[in-house]
């Protein structure tokens, strides 16, 4: 509901700021009649990265399909930068290069338009700060903090263009509006660079946090069975999926139905302990033949080739 929410008012407002930036012949209130459409764009892609991440797993991808939040994430950061910053900066430039005159109307058009998108704008991104403390107040979900960081963006670019409209008037000199468009291509740019560093790290592989990783490791030492922890593996497959694998040294001298026992005992205890694990692999070995087959295999060897999905 939220993306939805700021789809709407996105799409509203780069029509008025188009418009009025047209009128006014204003290269901030153009700066920003660019932002707002790579906003729009963006809540786009947000909307398929929602609805495509709900997809339950299949053959073709026994994984799910979580990570196309962060697919579609990535792309947005590329929107944000490519049509809103690039834009901005372009239109700093030229109006730099050709000056801009503007009439007194088309000041106060600007202001207006600015002023109408400030409230807009703020109200979007009070309802995604609400929602933000109704989840507990993380930002782990991508689309959210996409959100965050947009209408964020929004209301700072918006004070940023009209601080320049108003300079510009009052003084006369271009450079104050166009040093307001430099500025809004430069945030956007920022903001651009530090969703699509965080989009990059889910998708190529991003391990769970510290507490979890801690909690999944304290229970596995916690089981009278396992002699040792030899290697512990986390991986996001999406907002609320994590793959848990780990290779486990057990106390010598249990026979193959209870070494079954004890995995499967162990899978429910991490399920129910880490609700996110969707799916959790096991490489289970005995302690004393461990010693003797460590060297042989090797620190790359893949510790699921054993496992199962978690809560089997």
């Amino acid at each position: 509901m939220t993306v939805l929410v700021a789809l709407a008012a996105n799409l509203v407002i780069a029509v008025a700021k188009a418009v009025g930036g047209v009128i006014a012949g204003s290269p901030a209130l153009l700066s920003e009649a660019a932002h707002s459409v790579a906003d729009s764009l963006n809540e786009v892609f947000l909307l398929a990265a929602l609805r495509r991440s709900r997809r339950p797993a299949d053959r073709r991808h026994p994984f799910g399909y979580g990570k196309e939040r962060y697919f579609w994430s990535l792309l947005a950061a590329v929107g944000i930068f490519v049509m809103g910053g690039c834009f901005s900066v372009f239109q700093g430039i030229e109006a730099l290069r050709t000056g801009a005159e503007e009439e007194l109307s088309g000041y106060v058009a600007g202001l207006i338009v600015l002023g109408v998108a400030l409230l807009a704008e703020g109200g979007s991104l009070l309802r995604a700060l609400h929602q933000v403390r109704r989840q507990g107040g993380g930002l782990s979900d991508p689309a959210l903090r996409t959100v965050v960081a947009e209408d964020g963006t929004a209301v700072l670019g918006v004070t940023l263009a009209m601080i320049g409209m108003a300079l510009h008037m009052v003084t006369g000199q271009v450079v104050w509006e166009a040093s307001a468009s430099l500025a809004i291509g430069a945030l956007l740019g920022y903001v651009a660079y530090r969703l699509g560093r965080d989009a990059r790290d889910q998708l190529i592989g991003e391990a769970a946090d510290p507490e979890a990783t801690g909690r999944i490791r304290a229970l596995l030492q916690a089981q009278p069975e396992i002699d040792s922890v030899e290697a512990l593996f986390t991986m996001k497959t999406g907002l609320d999926s994590t793959l848990v694998a780990a290779r486990i040294d057990l106390v010598p001298g249990l026979d193959s139905e209870r070494v079954e026992e004890v995995a499967v005992r162990i899978k429910r205890s991490l399920a129910h302990t880490v609700p996110e694990a969707g799916q959790i692999f096991l490489d289970v070995t005995d302690a004393q033949e461990a010693q003797g087959a460590e060297e042989a295999e090797g620190a790359a060897e893949s510790p699921a080739a054993t496992g199962e999905r978690g809560g089997a």
